[in-house]
């Protein structure tokens, strides 16, 4: 029976041991699927638009204070046939699908007059993104009143912008996980905020490169969301194109 009982003890030592070893293996593999999902996606943005003039895909005529997510969202159904992925979008269009998309804050795609809390699901089970984890760059410099509290914002990024016009392509984002915008993190969440500073995302560029970063958050209520403002200079990216 001793033996037994020290038989168990190592093996729950061991387990112990390995279990973070193993959370970090698979953490770092949903970064890596999530990096060459957003490669080829960036290519089949630059592919439509090498076909479209140098447009990019933004339709920002059809985008309102009612359905701003189509800014930030229909790019897909402008561009998925270039990697693809065609016939209606739904939930098993994988490549446009974060492995560690497992939830969202409620505030952030729709109205809500209940308090903030994050939903237990993952992002590209909506429809209202269009099945997608991934957002594009696709404000299109407006200004507009959002919010209960009346706060205006322009919405920074690439509608109405030809590629080939962006002055720092190295810097100046073109596609990022969902929660890059807001940003919370699905890779190292936080379990006390909702969204917050320095939150780490995956990011791809105009120049077609893949980047981990930390998103900046500015704490000014009136400042909004990240996707609002550029950041300091210390990070290494930018929402609009000059």
């Amino acid at each position: 029976m001793l033996e037994l009982l020290v038989v168990i003890a190592v093996i729950a030592i061991l387990a112990a041991l390995l279990l973070p070893t193993l959370s970090r293996a698979k953490a770092k593999a949903q970064q890596t699927s999530c990096m060459n999902n957003l490669r080829q996606i960036n290519m089949g943005i630059r592919m439509y638009s090498d076909d479209s003039h140098d447009a990019s895909p933004s339709p920002a005529a059809a985008a309102s204070p009612t359905n701003f997510a189509t800014l930030y969202s229909a790019y897909k159904q402008l561009t998925k046939n270039y990697v693809g992925v065609n016939g209606a979008s739904s939930p098993q269009d994988t490549l446009f699908n974060c492995p560690a998309d497992k939830f969202y804050p409620n505030h952030i795609f729709y109205d809500d007059n209940g308090p903030t809390e994050n939903v237990r699901k993952s992002l590209h089970d909506e429809p209202f993104v269009d099945f997608s984890s991934y957002s594009f760059n696709g404000g299109d410099g407006r200004s507009e009143v959002v919010g209960t509290n009346g706060i205006t914002i322009t919405r920074l990024g690439l509608g109405k912008v030809k590629l080939s016009a962006v002055k720092h392509p190295s810097r100046t984002v073109l596609i990022a996980e969902a929660s890059a915008l807001a940003p919370w993190s699905w890779h190292e969440p936080l379990s006390s905020d909702f969204w917050y500073n320095d939150a780490k995302n995956m990011v791809s560029f105009v120049d077609g490169h893949v980047s981990y970063i930390k998103i900046f958050l500015d704490s000014t209520p009136r400042k909004g969301l990240a996707v609002f403002y550029n950041p300091p200079p210390s990070y290494n990216y930018q929402w609009t194109p000059d």
